[in-house]
């Protein structure tokens, strides 16, 4: 598998010598931790990458080139210096697994709903506010981490993400508890830890019915409502600071 691989991520470079233009068959593509500040578009022309990681370096944008990726399957650009992701990133079909966090984002492109093989998901450490409710088309999601942004609710169509497990939205600014969660079959572990809440719905006992974990603390939350304490009776941990 080696011929298939380039790996350059920590060797310090700012520019990446064209001479790898010449390399067939590449499927992995590592470039992390280096000091690139910009990408070339000839990147586009690795259509047969399954691996790139251009993670942890002072990149400033990401080149509309990457969209010709088709057959990636793995992408993380997390802690560089982008203000945005390229619409184009909606066109990687492939794609199982997107890490875009520790960026300054302030907010995602709508046509990542169109990335119907995403399991999982990884925006947190942005400046995001809201998520498109393009998001609720993501029908393989499995895991969706937002901790550290400022969303204040999450879109009504996620109530169609009937493959989440693992939905995490510690430290932001949410003032509208998401009972459209409430209805999906498989999700178990909730992270709703540090945010605006101070008032929980009235569900019925059939909400969350695979729920495992739910988190509450730091939370202002003076009453608890019947649910929460008929998930804990079946078995789910609810974790919330003492009073």
């Amino acid at each position: 598998m080696a011929r298939h691989t380039i790996n350059l991520g920590g060797t310090g470079i700012s520019s990446i010598d064209p001479a790898i233009r010449e390399r067939t068959g590449v499927r992995e593509l590592y470039l992390h931790e280096n000091q690139l500040t910009a990408l070339p578009d000839w990147l586009g022309e690795f259509t047969e990458l399954r691996i790139l990681d251009l993670s942890h370096q002072p990149l400033k944008a990401l080149p509309d080139s990457l969209g010709r990726l088709k057959q990636l399957e793995f992408l993380y650009v997390s802690d560089l210096e982008i203000a945005e992701l390229p619409e184009s990133l909606g066109d990687l079909a492939s794609l199982t697994y997107l890490g875009a966090t520790d960026n300054g984002l302030t907010a995602v492109p709508a046509s990542l709903g169109q990335l119907t093989r995403l399991i999982e998901l990884r925006l947190y450490g942005n400046h995001l506010t809201e998520l498109p409710e393009t998001y609720g088309d993501l029908h393989a999601l499995r895991e969706l981490h937002l901790d550290r942004n400022a969303i204040e609710r999450l879109p009504a169509t996620f109530d169609r993400l009937t493959e989440l497990r693992v939905v995490s939205l510690r430290a932001n600014a949410l003032t509208e508890f998401p009972v459209q969660l409430s209805r999906l079959p498989l999700l178990r572990h909730l992270d709703l830890r540090a945010n605006h809440l101070d008032t929980l719905p009235d569900l019925g006992p059939d909400a969350f019915p695979a729920l495992e974990k739910l988190d509450l603390r730091w939370l202002d939350l003076p009453v608890v409502p019947e649910w929460v304490h008929t998930l804990r009776h079946r078995g789910c941990a609810i974790y919330r600071t003492a009073a």
